[in-house]
């Protein structure tokens, strides 16, 4: 593969590009999901290149699924081609901050390859949950999943760097929807994550520490209490927002904000721009003091964890937020310039080798803070403790937001006081980060992954986590109205 990438790099050089990278990816996956009893299963491999060039100032792109010397020298040649045509159309010249040279090798870890566990061991564990899960005639719809990804990637380009890079995704899932066919009532409690299961970077282990086995009776028996369970009151209120909940909280209303070519105007798919826009960077009240977030693109286990970005920049850890204060944004080589920084922050990722490299969300943290989540509890008069995510919506600018869940509790004078259904809260997103007054200490800290986040046109999906503990706003408005 080596000898290939070197080829493409003779011919990019060779025809007066100025610069020039090769992604050679090798990608294998598998995907288990029983739903009612009903198993499925589904393998795949992927193997191709994608070439970047710049000629003249601009960019040009072209990809190929088949790899060999004759196709890699066309692709090259191809990439050149559209890199001058579009010269002629171009406002100004790429610009690209300065980066050492890398010749390195990266490796996620785990501890049992997801790949060498028995298919049969995968279909049981399902089996087990889905047999458990449909015990109750009111649950109509049981579903489980796990997936694995592993992917192999050479990265060279014309300054030099060659970085291979190999790193392996595990995680999944299970769910339990109930209906009461009396009332039409239905709900659904799912386990574990943000959205369709926990994912994590990481072997078979992962799988193990979720213990879904043991956890299927309590989803199912959560799922039936909601069909009767108390609406969510309309109100202003306190809420604790538990952590599967609060790292969606983070990736929508300032994952997404941070990226700069959104901030730019250069991205407006999935939900417009943003409202951090430059002038703001350095001054601007994000959130309270005790608010501060990390992007950190080396964190153990995080999906979007790796050594190189798709840039070929190491990967870094630095504040988006820094007591209350909004610090930084997430950038590319390419437009690191236009807010003063003179390299790369290292977040720009593409979905595969047939995708051009966009800014993408690294892994985004809150930082822990000082408390247990009793003492929380105890702590809060009138609220709700709300959990994993049901929907959400939210403005162009990433301003305006309400977001739904699975299930709350009603908390009168520090104590729970009784289940909450389809808990609904909204707000503003500076107003209410400026209004978070209490974050759990690191015993609630985790890592919650995010497997499928779309962005682009045509559209690419991308993987990060998002590292947070409960947490307490205040004066929410909850409810729907």
């Amino acid at each position: 593969m080596k000898d290939f990438a070197r080829e493409a790099l003779d011919v990019i050089n060779a025809e007066g590009a100025s610069y020039g990278d090769i992604r050679i990816i090798g990608d294998t996956s598998e995907e288990i999901s029983v739903k009612n009893g009903m198993p499925a299963v589904s393998r795949s491999e992927h193997d191709g290149f994608g070439i970047r060039v710049v000629f003249n100032g601009a960019w040009g792109f072209a990809a190929s699924q088949r790899i060999g010397r004759d196709e890699i020298v066309r692709v090259a040649k191809l990439a050149v081609n559209i890199a001058k045509s579009s010269a002629k159309l171009k406002k100004e010249d790429v610009i690209q901050a300065d980066e050492p040279v890398f010749r390195d090798k990266w490796t996620s870890t785990y501890i049992t390859d997801p790949f060498d566990v028995p298919l049969e061991k995968k279909l049981d564990l399902l089996m087990q949950i889905d047999e458990i899960v449909r015990k109750d005639p009111r649950i109509v719809v049981s579903r489980g999943n796990l997936e694995f990804w592993r992917e192999h990637q050479l990265f060279a380009s014309t300054e030099s760097s060659e970085i291979e890079q190999t790193i392996t995704r595990s995680g999944g899932g299970f769910s339990a929807t109930a209906v009461d066919k009396e009332t039409g009532e239905i709900q659904t409690r799912s386990y574990p994550g943000v959205h369709n299961g926990q994912y994590i970077q990481a072997g078979w282990e992962a799988i193990e520490a979720y213990d879904m086995l043991g956890n299927a009776e309590r989803v199912r028996d959560e799922s039936l209490q909601l069909l009767t369970a108390m609406p969510c009151p309309q109100d202003e209120m306190d809420i604790i927002i538990c952590g599967e909940q609060l790292a969606l909280q983070i990736h929508e209303s300032l994952g997404h904000p941070t990226e700069l070519d959104r901030v730019l105007g250069m991205e407006a798919n999935y939900a417009g721009t943003s409202f951090l826009t430059p002038e703001k960077l350095g001054s601007f009240k994000y959130g309270s003091e005790i608010v501060s977030i990390v992007a950190d693109g080396t964190a153990p286990g995080g999906l979007a964890t790796v050594g190189y970005d798709d840039d070929g920049v190491r990967s870094q850890r630095w504040f988006l937020v820094k007591d209350g204060i909004f610090s930084g944004y997430l950038t590319n080589r390419e437009l690191a310039h236009i807010v003063g920084e003179n390299r790369s922050r290292g977040a720009n990722r593409a979905d595969g080798f047939h995708s051009l490299p966009m800014i993408r969300m690294t892994n985004i943290s809150l930082v822990p803070g000082d408390w247990e989540l009793e003492d929380l509890i105890a702590d809060t008069a009138n609220g709700i403790l709300i959990n994993t995510n049901k929907s959400w919506s939210i403005d162009q600018k990433r301003l305006n937001f309400q977001f739904t869940t699975e299930i709350g509790w009603l908390i009168e004078n520090g104590k729970l006081a009784g289940m909450v259904k389809n808990p609904t809260y909204q707000g503003i997103t500076p107003e209410f980060w400026a209004n978070c007054d209490a974050i759990c200490n690191e015993n609630h800290w985790q890592l919650w992954g995010v497997n499928n986040c779309g962005k682009g046109q045509p559209g690419q999906r991308a993987e990060m986590s998002h590292g947070c503990a409960p947490s307490r706003f205040r004066k929410v408005k909850v409810g729907l109205g």
